[in-house]
């Protein structure tokens, strides 16, 4: 009977935890905890209010702590709730607020308080599945920051060898001229604060320029948006249950359907020979 009622109790816990408005509840703690950590960047209004701010922060860890010891009472067993990456990322989250609390790591304690707001993402299945795909994606992007470390050195290089001269302050060397480029390929300014400059006094700077803008931007960020986006489209196909490629194959073919036809046919024949047969034993 004990075990018997401790599955009782573990089942209506797991019901609970899975519950739509449960999820919802949390999610709700976690946006006013989110709202708390924005007021706090006031000072005005948390020297005013800093016993208050201690409270409201103290009342979230413990809920949060409540909702992470009902998850793994929930879980069956309960040691498998640690094999989930989410599930570590929420328990070390809520554990550390434990742990560093006190008046020497307010600092900590801060970040902290911040780091709950990504538990948005463990909570949102929607958002966990979007940040797993982003994930995946890293092993296949590592051939086109190889090719773009090769583009931007080779034109590092080469700046820093033609405008060294005419522009120190952004090609005065090997590493100002990377940092130079990198703020070429993200467009800003770079017409009216790095090249016209430089080519009033070097016409054929917008080459290098516009080169550089055509290959680094246009060109390596397409290939990255190409890989994120098919990648995201590949584990959304894996998440989802009863894909239509299982579907695809539960469905009949035409070719079975005609298999089965022609078995029903043959099945009709049969009994029509059958009673054929009895009739004329009757007439006999």
């Amino acid at each position: 009977m004990n075990s018997e009622a401790v599955d009782r109790f573990r089942n209506n816990i797991s019901r609970l935890v899975e519950h739509r408005a449960f999820i919802n509840t949390v999610m709700i703690f976690i946006l006013i905890n989110a709202a708390i950590v924005g007021l706090e960047t006031f000072p005005a209004v948390y020297q005013e209010n800093a016993p208050l701010f201690y409270l409201a922060d103290r009342i979230l860890l413990w809920i949060f702590t409540i909702e992470i010891l009902l998850r793994l009472i929930a879980a069956k067993p309960w040691p498998s709730f640690f094999k989930g990456t989410w599930n570590w990322f929420d328990f070390l989250i809520v554990f550390a607020g434990h742990v560093f609390a006190g008046a020497h790591f307010v600092t900590v304690l801060r970040i902290l308080r911040v780091l709950r707001v990504l538990r948005a993402i463990s909570v949102i299945p929607s958002l966990r599945r979007l940040v797993d795909a982003l994930l995946l994606t890293i092993p296949a992007l590592g051939n086109i920051i190889i090719l773009m470390s090769i583009i931007f050195y080779i034109y590092a290089v080469i700046g820093t060898m033609l405008y060294q001269e005419i522009a120190p302050e952004y090609f005065g060397n090997l590493q100002l001229s990377l940092l130079t480029l990198f703020q070429v390929v993200t467009l800003e300014s770079w017409a009216s604060a790095v090249m016209r400059p430089i080519f009033e006094q070097s016409p054929m700077a917008w080459v290098y320029f516009v080169s550089f803008v055509l290959v680094g931007t246009f060109v390596i960020f397409n290939l990255f948006i190409g890989v994120i986006v098919s990648n995201v489209e590949k584990a959304n196909e894996m998440e989802l249950p009863g894909s239509d490629k299982d579907e695809k194959k539960k469905e009949p073919t035409p070719f079975t359907n005609e298999n089965q036809i022609e078995d029903l046919q043959r099945e009709v024949q049969e009994l029509k020979e059958l009673l054929l047969e009895e009739k004329r034993e009757r007439i006999k």
